[in-house]
């Protein structure tokens, strides 16, 4: 059993500094000690009578396993009196009137939780709180009648920009109401943003409005990354290159082109819009498409082959391996037979993390939150990548985060030529953003 003595320096003081600030937002890369620290920091207000009950709210397979199991880590948080309230409405409503200190709740729930009980927290915490991103969802909605009313706000992402910084006015009103960057999103919009000339759904920052967001926020957000703690081990980024057939990469230029491909069989693939195309080209460099009819039309096998050489050539390595299709799983399961899928099942994370799986395969989107995996392996390979920055991120700290003991791989299959090399390129120029922003308002709390 872990003590509080094994926290390290920078952990204790972001301790001190959540229980002096008590309504901040805490953005610390992904594997940084969140959990454990905030547990801790909550359970001082808790002893110190400053607050009386917690509600945690999380991704649903989070609130289900990672807060309870960490508190029981760790002797000085293992007392905790933690209630999941998730699964039915009457498991829940037999939670809700139970005992307990901290109450752990999905956030699909929030909406009922508040909608239908007395509100009695007087500390709140949100998990991923990027999820809160959208002031038009119930969610954000049913939070921000409660929160005025409440003591203790701590909010945590390791990607609080994943799309720019349009997505920052709800994470910061559910801290402050509003003070910093606007009552409304209509008032941050007009004061910060530009809407695009292109698209009415897309907002560009105004000159001068980046510095002035930075400064706004900077006293109620605790930001620190891996370079703060350098007892992680190196992370390795890689990518490996299929390279398509003058025929392959004929049509796939075609479809790229013109919008449609035309198969063997006399099947037409067509793509109505950009956003039908991007996902096709996607769908064409990792080997199959689909028409339609849902139907699946097998392209090539590059990136298959290439997978098992990578496994061939490593054979004391677990891999835990990105899919985006539902054909590219079931093309892995057929290429792979003895490889698990990793599922809400515990029990699955548990045999992976004491090595009893050689290949996991796991959907970026419901994999990214929350699960610690560094025990079972240190190479992530992404069979097809994706736009969103935050699932990137968030499922690569699945395994380099705190308590990875190896260097860390994370493989991309690329194929040249294709939509893969601007998918990477585009992550790239993502996440300098996020990083400037979290590089201005750093605290030097080591």
């Amino acid at each position: 059993m872990l003590n509080r003595s094994n926290l390290h320096n920078y952990q204790n003081k972001l301790i001190e500094r959540i229980k002096e600030k008590k309504k901040l937002a805490l953005w610390v890369d992904m594997g940084g000690g969140k959990t454990i620290s905030t547990l801790t920091a909550i359970s001082d207000l808790l002893d110190d009578f400053y607050n009386n009950k917690i509600l945690i709210i999380a991704p649903l397979r989070v609130a289900n396993t990672v807060w309870k199991q960490e508190s029981e880590k760790w002797n000085h948080t293992k007392n905790l009196n933690i209630s999941i309230c998730t699964g039915s409405k009457k498991q829940r409503e037999n939670i809700i009137n139970s005992n307990f200190d901290i109450l752990v709740i999905n956030r699909e729930n929030v909406p009922w939780l508040i909608e239908n009980n007395k509100w009695e927290f007087d500390g709140v915490v949100i998990d991923e709180v990027t999820s809160f991103k959208n002031p038009a969802s119930k969610r954000f909605k049913a939070l921000k009648k409660v929160l005025k009313f409440t003591k203790t706000v701590i909010t945590l992402t390791g990607t609080p920009t994943p799309n720019g910084y349009k997505d920052l006015w709800s994470q910061i009103f559910l801290i402050d109401q509003g003070e910093r960057l606007g009552r409304t999103v209509t008032q941050f919009r007009n004061r910060f943003l530009n809407q695009n000339m292109y698209s009415q759904y897309v907002y560009d920052l105004k000159p001068g409005a980046e510095n002035e967001i930075k400064q706004l926020i900077s006293d109620i957000v605790i930001t620190l990354d891996k370079n703060d703690y350098p007892e992680l081990p190196e992370k390795i980024e890689l990518n490996e290159y299929v390279f398509l057939d003058k025929k392959l990469m004929s049509e796939y230029k075609n479809l790229e082109n013109e919008f449609i491909l035309n198969l063997q069989n006399n099947v037409d693939i067509t793509a109505p819009s950009q956003a039908t195309l991007g996902m096709k080209l996607l769908q064409f460099c990792n080997g199959a498409i689909y028409d339609e009819e849902k139907n699946v039309h097998n392209l090539h096998d590059l990136k298959i082959n290439m997978l098992k050489e990578i496994i061939e050539e490593n054979q004391n390595e677990n891999f835990l391996i990105a899919y985006n299709f539902k054909h590219d799983l079931d093309r892995l399961l057929k290429a792979f037979p003895s490889a698990e899928i990793l599922s809400k099942d515990a029990e699955i994370i548990n045999k992976w993390n004491n090595g009893k799986i050689k290949i996991l395969l796991a959907y970026p989107g419901s994999a990214g939150h929350g699960l610690n995996l560094q025990k079972g392996g240190s190479v992530i390979l992404w069979f097809g990548l994706n736009w969103n920055l935050e699932y990137y991120q968030q499922f690569n700290a699945r395994l380099y985060r705190q308590g990875q003991l190896n260097s860390v791989r994370i493989i991309h299959l690329v194929m040249k030529g294709g939509i893969d090399e601007k998918i990477i390129i585009a992550l790239n120029k993502k996440a300098k953003t996020q990083y400037d922003l979290l590089e201005y308002i750093r605290c030097n709390i080591l």
